[in-house]
This record gives C-alpha cells, sequence and structure tokens, in this order.
C-alpha cells in the first residue's frame, strides 16, 4: 500500500510546489523510493486541453494520451518516471464523473451530495495512481491557495485520507516569507495565518517550506515552529536558485527527504545524487552561447514552450553551453528576427493566427542554410513553406487554415473506411515511428524504431508524397504501417528536420532528447 504526501500552498500562488513537489519526488527516488506524483486542479475545466496557452500555459502530454497540467513536465522531468492519467484530476472532471454516475444510477437513488460522493471520487483518483503504478510513495500536490473556495473539496478528501491511513499520510504546507526591505527582517505572520486557514480545514501540516528570496533568520524559523505547531527541523527554507534545478540540492541541505523518511517510516537507501550534480556542473559552467530564434503565436507567455525551453537548456548544457531564446512574435514576422540566429526553432500550436511568419522563418532557414528544428505544427509549417516555394504551388496550405485550398498539403486522414471524420480524431499520446534508413533521423535517434507523444489532429496529406520526395524533402520517418508521415526533412541542407510529434516531453536534464541534441550541435556549428 503506497504511502502519501500532500503539498499545499498558501498565502500566494506561484510559490513553487510544483518544483517542491518534484524536488522531493527526485530526492526520496535517489534513495531508491519508488515515486508517483500527480496534481489535483480546482478550476472546472474537464482538463487544460481547451485551455489558451496564453492563459494556462502548455499542456502536457502523457504517454496514455492525458493532456495535462503543466506541472507533470516538473515531476516527469525531475523524478523521470513516466506519469499517466491519474496524475491530473480537475473539479471538472471529478464533477462530471460524479454526474456521470448519478445518471447512471450508480448511487441508487442517494441525493448527491460534496461529502461523500465528491470526495469518495476525490481519493479514489488518488488511491488510484498507487495501485496502478506500485509506487512507495504517491505526491500529491493541491492546485491553489489555501482559502480558495474551489479548493474545499479537495481539502476535505486528503482530510479524510490523513483519517484513514493516518500513519501513511504526510502534509507539506510551501508558504511565503515575505522580506521587508524598509526593516530589514522577515515576517512569519502571513504563514501564521497560512496555516491556520489549513488547520480549519482539518489538516495539519507535519512539514513548512518557506518560500523566500533573502536567507531567512533563525528566530523567524523558531517562531514560525513555534505558532505553527511544527518542530523546528520541520520548518524548511527554500530560497530562490539560479537554475531550477539545484532545488533538490537546496531541499536535500535542509535534510527534507530525511524527515520525510524519517516521518512515513520508509525504507531508504543512502542518497545518490551524482548524476544530478554532475547535470548541474555542466550547467554551471558552459563555457558558450548558442542563439535559438524560437517563432511562435504564444510568445507573451513563455511557459506556453515550457517544455521546450527545458529541452533547449538540457541539449545546451550537454554541450556545454546556455541557450539563449529570442522570442520572435509569428504575427509580426520579419527577417530581421532570424538573421542572427544560429538555429530556428518552430514550435507547436493550433489556429491560423500567425502562420505566414512561421512559413517564411522556415523558408529562411531552408534558404539560408540555418539549422531548423519544426515540431507538430513546425513541421507542418516547414511542409507548406517546401510546397510553396519549391514545388511552386502557391496556395498551398493546410486545411486546417485553408479548406478551399487546390493543394491541402496538410489535411484529415481518412478513417479506414475512406470516410474522413467530421472534426477529425486527435491523436494523442505515444505512437510509434519507423525511421527511413541512411536519413537525418536515423544519425539523431541511432535507432530503427521509436515512440514518442502526439498531440495534433491534421496529418502530412499522403497524396502529394511523391511531389515532395521527387524534389528533395525526404519522408524520414513514417508509421509502422507507412500509412502517417511521422518526419521530414530537407536533403543538401546541414540541419533541417520536421517532426509531428512533441519530443520535448521526453527531455530530462541528465538525459537530454536525441532531437534537441542534435539541432543544438548543428547550431553551434552553424555559429561557428
Amino acid at each position: 500500500m503506497s504511502k502519501h504526501i500532500f503539498v499545499t500552498g498558501g498565502v500566494v500562488s506561484g510559490l513553487g510546489k510544483g518544483i517542491t513537489a518534484a524536488s522531493l519526488g527526485r530526492l526520496l527516488k535517489s534513495r531508491g523510493i519508488k515515486v508517483a506524483a500527480q496534481k489535483l486542479d480546482p478550476y472546472m475545466n474537464v482538463d487544460p486541453g481547451t485551455m489558451s496557452p496564453l492563459q494556462h500555459g502548455e499542456v502536457f502530454v502523457t504517454d496514455d494520451g492525458a493532456e495535462t497540467d503543466l506541472d507533470l513536465g516538473h515531476y516527469e522531468r525531475f523524478i523521470d518516471e513516466d506519469l499517466n492519467k491519474f496524475s491530473n484530476l480537475t473539479s471538472g472532471r471529478t464533477f462530471w464523473n460524479v454526474l456521470q454516475k448519478e445518471r447512471n444510477g450508480e448511487y441508487l437513488g442517494s441525493t448527491v451530495q460534496i461529502i461523500p460522493h465528491v470526495t469518495n471520487e476525490i481519493k479514489s483518483f488518488i488511491y488510484a495512481l498507487g495501485e496502478k503504478t506500485g509506487a512507495d510513495v504517491v505526491i500529491t500536490e493541491i492546485g491553489g491557495t489555501i482559502g480558495d473556495i474551489e479548493s474545499q473539496p479537495f481539502l476535505e478528501a486528503i482530510r479524510q485520507i490523513s483519517h484513514e491511513r493516518k500513519e501513511d499520510c504526510l502534509f507539506i504546507h510551501v508558504t511565503l516569507v515575505p522580506y521587508i526591505k524598509s526593516s530589514g527582517e522577515h515576517k512569519s505572520k502571513p504563514t501564521q495565518h497560512s496555516v491556520k486557514e489549513l488547520m480549519n480545514a482539518g489538516i495539519f501540516p507535519d512539514i513548512i517550506v518557506c518560500r523566500s528570496d533573502e536567507p531567512i533568520e533563525e528566530s523567524v524559523k523558531a517562531k514560525i515552529a513555534l505558532f505553527c505547531n511544527v518542530e523546528r527541523e520541520c520548518v524548511i527554507e527554500n530560497s530562490t536558485v539560479n537554475i531550477l534545478y539545484e532545488a533538490p540540492l537546496m531541499l536535500q541541505h535542509e535534510r527534507i527527504d530525511s524527515i520525510v523518511i524519517e516521518r512515513l517510516g520508509l525504507n531508504a537507501k543512502p542518497s545518490d545524487m551524482r548524476e544530478w550534480t554532475e547535470m548541474l556542473a555542466r550547467a554551471q559552467n558552459c563555457r558558450k552561447h548558442v542563439k535559438i530564434a524560437m517563432v511562435g503565436k504564444y510568445t507573451e507567455l513563455h511557459d506556453a514552450y515550457l517544455s521546450v525551453n527545458e529541452a533547449l537548456k538540457h541539449a545546451g548544457w550537454m554541450h556545454h553551453a546556455t541557450v539563449d531564446i529570442n522570442w520572435v512574435d509569428s504575427e509580426k514576422f520579419t527577417e530581421d528576427d532570424v538573421k542572427d540566429a544560429d538555429g530556428i526553432l518552430v514550435p507547436g500550436g493550433f489556429g491560423s493566427r500567425g502562420i505566414e511568419g512561421m512559413i517564411q522563418a522556415a523558408t529562411y532557414a531552408r534558404t539560408h542554410n540555418i539549422p531548423y528544428l519544426g515540431i507538430c505544427l513546425g513541421m507542418q509549417i516547414a511542409v507548406i513553406a517546401f510546397a510553396r516555394s519549391v514545388l511552386g504551388w502557391d496556395d498551398a496550405n493546410s486545411a486546417e487554415f485553408n479548406p478551399d485550398t487546390t493543394h491541402p498539403v496538410i489535411a484529415l486522414m481518412p478513417d479506414q473506411k475512406g470516410i474522413i471524420p467530421k472534426g477529425g480524431t486527435m491523436r494523442l499520446g505515444a505512437y510509434p515511428c519507423r525511421i527511413k534508413k541512411g536519413t537525418l533521423m536515423e544519425k539523431v535517434y541511432r535507432e530503427e524504431n521509436i515512440s514518442e507523444r502526439h498531440r495534433h489532429r491534421y496529418e502530412f496529406n499522403n497524396e502529394c508524397r511523391k511531389d515532395f520526395e521527387e524534389h528533395g524533402m525526404t519522408i524520414a520517418g513514417t508509421s509502422p504501417d507507412n500509412i502517417l508521415v511521422e518526419a521530414v526533412e530537407i536533403d543538401e541542407h546541414p540541419f533541417y528536420l520536421g517532426v509531428q510529434f512533441h519530443p520535448e516531453f521526453k527531455s530530462r536534464p541528465n538525459r537530454p532528447h536525441p532531437a534537441f541534441l542534435s539541432f543544438i550541435e548543428a547550431s553551434l556549428l552553424n555559429k561557428e
């Protein structure tokens, strides 16, 4: 039976609950403990799939096709465990499930209420992750801030779990300890009020993680311990770090993993963080810079491309280079935006806004021999750009953007009966890809068969394959049955690769993704 750690947040949002949870997961894993992680989000959307990236950041996709919160990306990158559909639950999904059961008569005519029906649904979800993964410890982050009205069912559910599994639960509360510059001191009162609010919900924190930009005085930590009813060693300082991946070592210095192991009675080995510290050493001692132009439509919020940003960093560090991202709004694109770039990347997205700027960027990369990496939409953009400027199909486009084009080089694919489904069918999660021998893709992956995560609806139009290949664009990867195009590349170019999937989701700081490694390597060579 899994043990449970619940991570809540107080005072303000954005304190780093997700990084705290992910860091703790990495530390526990380094001591031989099997860890699983999940995020409970209080918003009413069923999942983040239809939410604007400019409002909520990227949608992180798991192998089994769940569209989830971006914090799950942090969990996977830190803990290096593939997550699944039991790793993210929203209020919307919870109520949806409850109402479906009510309509199906599963409650046998009972009056459906928040307690016990909604809280039971939440508890079942939490327990299911441990059962599915066989994890020793399940770390569950509660989204939002203590005091938010929409979080109350989640708080009540985890309170009930602590009653049902009293010896197998631990609560961590992440809170802000502000520094008042005028008086030159930290203030503990916001933390005290936040913990009081948590206690009013019947939850008593075992560990308080104090976020601050300045070192916290010992007297303040002692005061928090006294007023919040925790032991002094359980007041953990979480200061701002230069590199996100320093957080686990900072928290290890505060002994958070040892405290958790002792409190939960876990069997643990000595910590082995050698691979992690080696990665950090590379990141902290980069000797060169490489400039990547990120040409996208959601550049106002960098979190919209969070996993791409991190994957670029991972690859850069492996090459002892700092990646400097030049954010280019594709709606306002001019060639001046990319003329100094060492590499050009066009990431994923939906809708027609900013498409023409991306096409110009892809064409510029091709004609000026600048390394190009197109991801999902970025691959489709590369196909459209090639069709227009090389094949001479001036109106070439995706049927998503122009249903009336005479050259729909990207289109909805017919099903096995030859029927194009209305609205298309989203490809979500992991799909296999077979790589063509002798291609750039084969050099990148050094494998013949791979599996990558997808999130898209439109595909390369197979009716156009022959035209593209005869004019210098190679179909470098396909589905095993050769029906779906997974990767394209351009012959006689230093590095021009478009992939229909999202390689960024599988990149890890200590194990960069090969597509990004090769792209950064090519960009560094171009810089020289």
